[in-house]
């Protein structure tokens, strides 16, 4: 079965850093669109950054210029990585995955919590 495995979440300090890895499995990763995700406390999920199987990338306007997304085909790995964190960036973040064989489905990790403070 599909599986997203997320990794590297912690504790930072504001203005440190963070890298998160997204390790999927059981799925054509080459062809799938991935993305990160989080929700604070009491807050909606919302879309951080997305990442298509072209290469083409796309982030939320609360992280642009702070956090790159990125992807390794050849290791099944989506990363995040998140530069001068900041308190509001507090939040579990997900990974998500958009696949297309052998039909349409939306697969979702269980979380890493990000906690940012001083």
């Amino acid at each position: 079965q599909v599986q997203l495995e997320e990794s590297g979440g912690g504790l930072a300090q504001p203005g440190g850093r963070l890298k998160l890895s997204c390790a999927a499995s059981a799925i054509i990763f080459s062809t799938s669109n991935m993305g990160w995700y989080r929700q604070g406390p009491g807050k909606q999920r919302d879309l951080v950054a997305t990442i298509t199987a072209g290469g083409t990338t796309n982030y939320a306007d609360s992280v642009k210029g702070r956090f790159t997304i990125s992807r390794d085909n050849a290791k099944n790995t989506v990363y995040l990585q998140m530069n001068s964190l900041k308190p509001e960036d507090t939040a579990v973040y997900f990974c998500n995955a958009e696949t297309w064989y052998p039909a349409s489905r939306i697969h979702w990790g269980q979380g890493t919590q990000v906690t940012v403070s001083s």
